[in-house]
Parts: C-alpha cells; structure tokens; sequence
C-alpha cells in the first residue's frame, strides 16, 4: 500500500517539533549526569491508581521558567496509552507562581511541549527548555496561574518513548493535572491544556479524551499554536535538485520510524528508511532534536530520499494510533497559526479549524501574517491570554472559524 493524499509528508505536518535548544545538565564524573537519571528510575511496585505523585524534588533554577516562585520535578503514575491498562511511571515538572493560593487554589496551565527528541536526557524536566518556552510559561506564571508540565510517556522515564501517539500524550497530560492537584500544591479543580506543534495535537487528544479517562477533572479549554492535523492533504515530495537537498523535517520522519518499530511492533526501523538514511537514523535514539536538524541538514536527507515503501505501509498501520479520537470537543479551543508556518502547513491547521467547527466545537482561529511556526508560541500570547482569562471568568467564547490574517 502507498500512501496517496495523507501521504509522508503528514509525517511533517503531525510531528513538527518545537525545535528546541537542549540544555543538559553538566555531567558529573561520578555517575555521568550529575545524578538527574537516578529521580526517573522508579524501582518499587508502580500503584495502579494513575495520576498518583510518587516524588519531587527542585529544580535548579537554570533549568526551569522565570517567575516561578517554586519549580519541581515531578514523577507520577500513569496508564501505558499504548496497551491502554499497564501503568507507567511519567515524569514532568511544576512551577507555582509568587504570592498565596488564592481562594478555591491556583487555576492551571498543563503544558504540552514540542518535539525533544526520543532519548531521556531530551525530557524537557531534565534538559531544561528553550528561551521560548521559558519566556512562553513565565507569561503563564505572571498571570498568576500554575503550570504543569509532562514529560511524555518514556520521555525520561524508562521505556520508550510512543512520539505522536494520540492517547500516550493524552494519558500523560491528564495524569500530570491528577497528580499535582491531589499533591497539596494548593490548585484548584480548573486547568486549561496548552500546546505547541507535537504537543498542540496532545493537547487536542487530551480534551478529547478528558472526558472518559478523566472525567472528575475539569479540563475547561485548549490552546493550541501549530496544530496538526494527521488527515491533512501530502504536498509533493521534492524533486530535481531539491531531491538532493537537506530538510529538517526529516528528523521527525527518524523518530516515528522508531516509534513503529519499538512502541507498535510494525516493523524494524532500519528497513523503514534508505541506506543513506540509516546512520541518522541510530542517532535518532539517542540525540535530541537541534543537533537532529543539524545532522539531516549535513546529510542532505529529505522526504523523498529518507523513507522506503515499507515505511509508508507501516504509517498506514499506525494512522488509528496517530489521529484525534474526536473533532467534537466539549471545551472551547483556541487556535493560533502563522502565516509563515513551513513546518505544520496553515492550510492543514485552517481545515483541521473548519472541520472542528462543523463538528459543533466552539473554536476560536488567529491567523497571524509574517509569524513562523516557533515565532505564532509567543506572538499569539496577546490573543491567547484573553481567550483563557474569558473561559475561567465562565464568559462565552465568540467562535472564529474562518480567520482572517492579522
């Protein structure tokens, strides 16, 4: 089977990462990572009640969000999202902004973050986070609301890592606001889900999910910025010259290889990409996702020299895996797209917007001229704080379904 229409290039259009610049911890001599790892390794008996906080400790505040007044690591239960029972142990983060709770406790931000990488050291809570995403939360944390923010399943935990998978990213999210609001942290029942590029389309799954999964928590509405779409139409594969030359977007086609073979058994990874491609492809286990860019780039790998046959096959397989579970949330959403997105295309995040507006979810859409992909995380920031300060205020949201570029 060859993909048609959904093709490849959805590859780049569900997993566009965040690009983030990696910020590991200085090794130290003794153990190699200056004893972080030792905090993921959970060696008793997981609880099977999921969304159970197992242990945090601070974090330096190098690696953490400006304006927090206490930042956290975090480990918590969770259930596998792959085989839908097993539990997991995930880790994440917690930044509580300055001042007292207020009354009835801080409302919450659950953070949903871009593409990392596969590798542990590429967890967000253990690296650290790009400016962007540090100036992003600290915007969050100066509003006065509360943010957690996941890991992923077997990002920084042990287990591999089920990247772009649906329900894992869903499971993740609403057991991180499970876990910090029973830990004493003094939140309120109150969390809105936001999320950039791969972790837009977990905050997607997330309110689609919420309500069978998690019904006691109250998810009240998603942020999305680069949201994918995984039905969006494939543009063609380059040809000529261009055939010959590096795209970064490659390096996402690197991790969903791997995340067939070792989260959904579809095949081996290594007979998912070409001969030129396989050398990335086992750096692709254990390098995050800037130094990835930069190898497919030196490499001169693209989507249409990088992939096999066999790999489009297994694609196919994985797509229930891969697509939202519903169009019809139950929570508004706001979506911000750039104009200039070259990474998540806007034609695909405006149909996904069209799609969910016929689909009876009030939907709010921002199109923002001159704005990249990284660049609409920050600049919709004036449209998305309102948008959430009306959700809790419990006023009505005006649904925006056909954008216009601002």
């Amino acid at each position: 089977m060859i993909i048609g229409r959904t093709g490849l290039a959805l590859l780049a259009v569900l997993a566009a990462g965040s690009a983030q610049a990696v910020r590991v911890p200085a090794p130290d001599p003794a153990n190699g990572d200056g004893g972080v790892s030792s905090f993921y390794t959970w060696t008793e008996e997981i609880p099977p009640q999921p969304g159970r906080l197992l242990r945090s400790e601070p974090i330096d505040p190098l690696l953490g969000v400006p304006g927090a007044a206490r930042q956290l690591r975090i480990l918590y239960t969770s259930t596998n999202g792959v085989d839908g029972a097993t539990p997991v142990v995930v880790s994440g983060a917690l930044f509580l902004p300055h001042g007292a709770p207020p009354p009835g406790g801080w409302k919450l931000i659950a953070w949903a973050h871009g593409t990392t990488g596969l590798a542990d050291i590429c967890a967000p809570s253990w690296q650290g986070r790009s400016s962007r995403d540090r100036s992003y939360l600290g915007e969050w944390l100066a509003q006065g609301y509360a943010v957690v923010a996941t890991d992923y399943q077997g990002l920084g935990t042990p287990g591999p890592h089920p990247y772009v998978l649906a329900r894992p990213e869903a499971y993740s999210v609403l057991d991180s606001i499970r876990a910090v609001q029973q830990g004493g942290f003094g939140l309120a029942n109150r969390a809105v889900v936001v999320g950039q590029s791969q972790g837009a389309g977990a905050a997607f799954a997330t309110a689609g999910i919420a309500p069978a999964y998690a019904p006691e928590i109250a998810v009240e509405g998603v942020v999305a910025t680069g949201l994918p779409y995984p039905s969006a139409p494939a543009p063609r594969p380059p040809t000529g010259e261009a055939a010959t030359q590096g795209n970064h977007v490659f390096a996402y086609y690197l991790y969903i290889a791997l995340t067939l073979q070792q989260s959904l058994g579809l095949a081996r990874a290594e007979d998912l990409v070409t001969a030129k491609a396989r050398p990335a492809l086992e750096d692709a286990r254990g390098t995050c996702v800037s130094e990835m860019f930069r190898t497919v780039m030196a490499s001169g790998l693209n989507t249409a020299n990088g992939p096999t046959p066999a790999y489009r096959d297994a694609y196919v397989a994985a797509l229930p895996a891969l697509q939202y579970p519903t169009l019809a949330l139950k929570m508004p959403v706001f979506v911000g797209t750039g104009a200039e997105d070259h990474d998540v295309r806007p034609s695909a995040q405006l149909r996904l917007v069209r799609d969910a507006c016929a689909a009876g979810t009030v939907l709010q859409a921002h199109l923002y001229t001159g704005l990249s992909h990284s660049a609409a995380v920050n600049g919709s920031l004036p449209d998305s704080l309102p948008f959430v300060r009306r959700i809790f205020a419990g006023e009505t949201i005006t649904p925006v379904c056909e954008p216009v570029a601002q």
